[in-house]
């Protein structure tokens, strides 16, 4: 007895050729070629229009339409590091960042290269808190020197 099944690959393996294929997705326009319709007897031959998408290089357009399995654009996505209104974006100056953090938290990315403004300040808090028989808390004030990082 045999027993057969699909299966997918490994969830990275989907994940990195998924970047592979955002890495290389290409810019095409949406191109209209006339031909004609089905002709009626009741009314003049009409002229529809089929879509279909061209790869572009620059400002010119190329032949060869994208293969089904190209990832392609039709707009460039908007740059969320500076501030567009219209996009819906209000940039990444002033935003807090995590100066030790590699990830998309970390200075070096949220700030998109233009660098970080280290604040330094005084933290107050409650600290060395007790419980006291019956019904009370005492704590004392600590003071902590903190620095913060946000984008230029």
């Amino acid at each position: 007895m045999k027993t057969c099944w699909k299966s997918l690959p490994p969830f990275r393996q989907i994940g990195d050729n998924l970047m592979k294929k955002y890495y290389r997705a290409r810019a095409v326009s949406v191109r209209s070629t006339p031909q004609l319709g089905p002709r009626d007897t009741n009314s003049f031959p009409r002229k529809s229009r089929k879509m279909h998408l061209v790869l572009l290089k620059g400002r010119t357009v190329l032949k060869k339409p994208p293969k089904k399995s190209d990832l392609v654009y039709l707009q460039l996505s908007p740059n969320y590091c500076e501030r567009d209104l219209a996009a819906g974006s209000l940039g990444t100056f002033g935003r807090s960042c995590n100066r030790t953090s590699r990830g998309i938290d970390g200075c070096d990315m949220m700030c998109c290269g233009r660098g970080y403004n280290t604040h330094q300040y005084m933290k107050t808090f409650q600290c060395r808190c007790k419980f006291h028989w019956c019904c009370k808390v005492e704590c004392e004030t600590c003071n902590e020197r903190t620095e913060e990082y946000t984008c230029k």
